[in-house]
């Protein structure tokens, strides 16, 4: 018979490498090892595109098409770190945008409940008359949304139990978490933030098609991955998202820039996806056998031993 102390935050989190120095812990996070990827990408692009890709225009497309994933990214971050995987996101966001356009269609006429509902559909001149800076007001609104996730995912009871549940499902049972609960939430948070990005969507587009988001959930769950939180659960950050979702925002920008068709996209950014999954199964593998964790380059380009 065990007893359980409740008296101990069951969420508490130990960090085993504050003795670490800073710069050797920042060398090991994956996010940093991205943003030198993307360093790559962007010579890459700029050389063979020149002004073209480097142009304002091309970094507010940029911007925007980040804008909407990084929404979405928000709730597949909390999905992921629950070990749990969305693929509905993108259907949610065209369903989500086709139902906005009839209801406003359907109620016609004008209003206090009407012009509301014109707010949340998405009345595209948000996007089309509201800018900061030179910016379309998109950008902003993520930005909005990716720090309030993170203070979620980070700083509160409800981000500490997500890791909880990634971390060991049984455990976080045992310790009186309601798992099933917290995983009905973290999935409506997902399909909320699926909601928003249709609305930032209809704000950037107008219109919607299906086929339009048929990349919509590689991309984002790429960016999640790639980012750093792991697909086994249990480990990632909003910060790590917001890096990993610069990756396919910038193969998209770039390949349509020189003329190299969609579907490569997909396969660049399934090869990215598959290599991040790959250092995350590695570097796991190296700490189940309790040897040095490698760092993301390495565990590519060096087998296991």
């Amino acid at each position: 018979m065990s007893i359980i102390d409740r008296t101990v935050d069951p969420t508490a989190v130990v960090d085993h490498h504050t003795s670490e120095p800073l710069l050797k812990r920042l060398t090991s996070l994956q996010s940093v090892w991205i943003l030198g990827v993307l360093l790559v990408i962007v010579v890459f692009f700029s050389i063979a595109a020149g002004g073209k890709f480097l142009s304002p225009s091309n970094f507010s497309l940029i911007s925007q098409n980040i804008a909407v994933w990084a929404v979405l990214g928000v709730g597949m971050t909390f999905v992921i770190i629950t070990a749990g995987i969305d693929l509905s996101i993108g259907s949610v966001l065209v369903f989500s945008s086709v139902v906005a356009a009839k209801v406003m269609a359907a109620m016609g006429g004008d209003g206090w409940g009407v012009a509301a509902i014109g707010i949340v559909t998405a009345l595209t001149e948000f996007n089309t008359y509201i800018k900061i800076l030179g910016i379309p007001a998109l950008p902003f609104v993520a930005l909005i949304t990716v720090v309030i996730g993170g203070i979620v995912l980070h700083k509160t009871k409800f981000g500490r139990y997500t890791y909880a549940v990634g971390s060991n499902e049984l455990g976080a049972r045992r310790v009186g978490i309601n798992v099933d609960r917290h995983l009905i939430m973290v999935y409506a948070l997902s399909g909320t933030m699926a909601g928003l990005g249709a609305v930032l969507a209809l704000s950037q587009f107008g219109t919607t098609t299906i086929a339009g988001q048929s990349l919509t959930n590689l991309n984002v769950i790429a960016a999640v991955v790639i980012g750093g939180t792991s697909i086994f659960g249990g480990e990632g950050s909003i910060f790590g998202t917001v890096v990993g979702l610069f990756i396919p925002a910038v193969l998209q920008a770039g390949f349509v820039i020189i003329g190299v068709e969609a579907f490569w996209q997909g396969v660049a950014v399934g090869t990215v996806l598959v290599a991040a999954v790959y250092v995350d199964q590695s570097r796991r593998a190296a700490a189940l056998r309790g040897a040095k964790p490698r760092k993301p380059i390495s565990a590519i380009f060096k087998p296991n031993k």
